[in-house]
């Protein structure tokens, strides 16, 4: 059942809204209440400290054209909404002549965006080729013929320029040694700890850049812990090697050494290309870990699938204890009780739109910064607060950045 909630992280939420720390350098290595909003990093679009450039370059070249090759593990939304953020940024930025794809409204699958791209968003600096796009449908063996054969066309038939790899599955995939095509690994949870880069500040290899924003699950389970002060924390996940780097969990181990709450852990396989099976194994490890433990840590995975959100929450309702997604704000509207507020589908894409920008400028996907930087605060949904019977202080909702006063319908 809730708890009474701690408040001493009110002044922090407050103090976060005016203020942002830069440099990596002094990043601590434990998070308290105190620092749990405390962003290391530079802004998105800031001066790159490894090039000196403070905004993309002019284009070396007027002529060349990039031919763009797309990799996945399998539909997400969240990939839609990254790619479809990322090619308005491009266009805003004048690479391409058309940024305003179409997002599926009944389908988590890019396939369609792609073909769109393919069709009217090249011309520009960017031709997104159409017989470029692999998905592996969240199958372990398709993933490994669309690796192998994406590989080969790189090396040998030379008729992709570039590789936007989204999710960890792809960015393990193309972030090697075995080509030199420049690969921008988007929408990873952790790519350092998936072993995707080396570190934030070098991705290890030349023709790799990913996007990173240090600390920030650390964040979202210090802010969590500091509200409900649970004990036990229920952990949903792929049991698979990807499926814990996916979720960043060697960061929710640390965090729950740090805090002194224990991790209840529920594996099980969500990544698959059966999102029903996904749906019903993530909806299973709910039901029990409603039962077992204070609080519910919802990972990122395809089990969490935003038309059948209310479905998924009713064990939490009826148990009466709070979630907290670790994707973002965009569940939180869907019934999730709390998550961290962050920058917006247009702010990550403008960020990987300027990151492409300086490659096709000369700059190698190595010496662009893979900091990002977004706005800090908490995402609220009442209505959920009221079903699980948590009356929030005034202090935490003077506090938050985004509040839901309903339980949105993913389609609406």
């Amino acid at each position: 059942m809730i708890r009474k909630t701690g408040l001493c992280l009110i002044p922090l939420l407050i103090l976060a809204a005016w203020t942002t720390l830069a440099g990596l350098a002094h990043h601590a290595p434990a998070f308290s209440a105190a620092e749990a909003l405390a962003a290391p990093g530079q802004p998105a679009g800031a001066t790159d400290t490894r090039t000196g450039h403070d905004s993309p370059r002019a284009p070396a070249s007027a002529t060349k054209v990039w031919r763009v090759a797309y990799i996945e593990g399998g539909p997400y939304t969240d990939y839609q909404q990254i790619l479809a953020g990322t090619v308005r940024g491009l266009a805003r930025l004048g690479i391409i002549p058309d940024g305003n794809v179409p997002v599926p409204q009944n389908s988590e699958s890019t396939r369609e965006m792609w073909q769109w791209l393919a069709d009217h968003a090249s011309g520009g600096r960017l031709q997104f080729i159409a017989d470029g796009y692999y998905s592996a449908d969240w199958n372990p063996d398709r993933r490994t013929a669309n690796r192998d054969a994406l590989l080969k066309r790189l090396r040998e038939k030379g008729d992709v320029d570039m590789v936007f790899a989204f999710g960890t599955w792809a960015g393990l995939d193309m972030a090697n040694d075995q080509h030199k095509v420049p690969t921008f690994s988007m929408s990873v949870t952790d790519a350092v700890g998936a072993g995707i880069v080396k570190s934030v500040q070098d991705s290890g290899f030349d023709h790799v850049h990913a996007q990173l924003e240090p600390g920030r699950y650390e964040r979202q389970l210090a802010v969590f812990h500091d509200v409900f002060h649970f004990k036990r924390l229920g952990v949903p996940f792929d049991d698979r090697p990807e499926g814990r780097a996916s979720i960043a969990m060697p960061v929710i181990e640390k965090s729950a050494r740090e805090l002194g709450f224990t991790i209840v852990p529920c594996p099980t396989r969500l990544d698959v290309p059966d999102l029903d099976l996904a749906f019903d194994n993530l909806r299973q490890c709910v039901e029990t870990l409603s039962t077992t433990s204070d609080a519910i840590y919802l990972t990122t995975n395809t089990g969490m699938q935003g038309k059948r959100m209310v479905e998924l929450l009713q064990p939490v309702i009826r148990a009466g204890i709070p979630t907290f997604s670790q994707s973002g704000p965009e569940e939180t509207k869907l019934g999730v009780l709390l998550s961290l507020a962050q920058a917006s589908f247009d702010d990550v894409g403008m960020f990987e739109a300027e990151a492409v920008s300086r490659v096709l400028s000369g700059a190698k996907p190595r010496e662009v910064s893979q900091v990002f930087e977004g706005p800090l605060g908490l995402a609220i949904n009442l209505r959920m607060a009221m079903l699980i019977g948590w009356n929030p202080p005034f202090e935490i909702l003077a506090a938050v950045d985004e509040i839901h006063q309903q339980i949105r319908n993913a389609e609406q």
